[in-house]
């Protein structure tokens, strides 16, 4: 497999510096805008597969020469031995009810490796196809096991849970996200709950802020986009860390 990243873009791109896509022979992953600019890109990196090459430069004007009227510049880095499409931030959402169902499937399509977890297969076996999930009557144990950067989002039908999850999520302070579904009223009870616990790292409520709609599948749009923004952030911070 190829690794097609963009590592300078200049003026006008439809993607910026750092996009990246994956090519095999028959399958690609990620785009780095589309049109020409990412066929041609696609044909160079089955040519290399073809070739047996293990790194390449492209240096492509986004003009009316290939059919794309950006004005910009792009630079792309073809690489063989680049990281696996499967190298994104993990997601843990605890809890296989409506919202948590809900959310596993809008992050679905996203760059993020979503785990659903509960304690009852029933749950668990409505979930879409495709989506990963994990049958465990300890799910506290994950949290302790997760990667750094890693988001955890609290879904669960037990506030004790919820509460015990919460505070074993925030003992970890390298995780990249923790949210908790509830209200105003549920966080604040919570703080009762832990003290000793930093609780300002807490999202309580999840994905609110834009609606009132308590639909579970328009929380849980919001609850991604609010999961992918901080992911994205924490991402960038790692990148372009800030030396003021």
């Amino acid at each position: 497999m190829i690794r097609i990243r963009v590592i300078s873009a200049r003026g006008s791109t439809p993607r910026d510096a750092g996009a990246e896509m994956f090519v095999g022979f028959d399958s690609v992953q990620g785009t780095i805008g589309g049109g020409q600019l990412e066929y041609m890109a696609i044909d160079r990196a089955r040519a290399m597969l073809s070739q047996g090459l293990d790194l390449d430069r492209l240096d492509i004007p986004l003009g009316p020469e290939i059919g794309q009227c950006c004005g910009g510049r792009v630079v792309l880095e073809l690489d063989r031995h680049g990281p696996t499409p499967q190298d994104h931030p993990d997601a843990l959402i605890f809890g296989a009810g409506h919202v948590g169902r809900a959310l596993a499937l809008a992050l679905q399509p996203l760059p993020v490796n979503a785990t659903l977890i509960d304690q009852r297969p029933e749950e668990l076996a409505l979930a879409a196809a495709g989506i990963a999930t994990h049958l465990t009557p300890l799910p506290e144990t994950l949290i302790r096991d997760a990667r750094a950067g890693t988001a955890v989002v609290i879904l669960t039908h037990d506030h004790a849970l919820d509460f015990l999850l919460a505070a074993e999520a925030l003992s970890r302070p390298d995780l990249a996200y923790v949210g908790m579904i509830g209200s105003a009223t549920k966080r604040a009870q919570f703080t009762r709950f832990a003290k000793g616990i930093d609780t300002s790292r807490l999202v309580c409520p999840i994905g609110a802020g834009l609606s009132q709609d308590k639909r579970p599948e328009v929380i849980a749009a919001f609850t991604a986009a609010e999961l992918i923004g901080r992911l994205t952030a924490v991402s960038s911070l790692k990148k372009y860390p800030c030396n003021i």
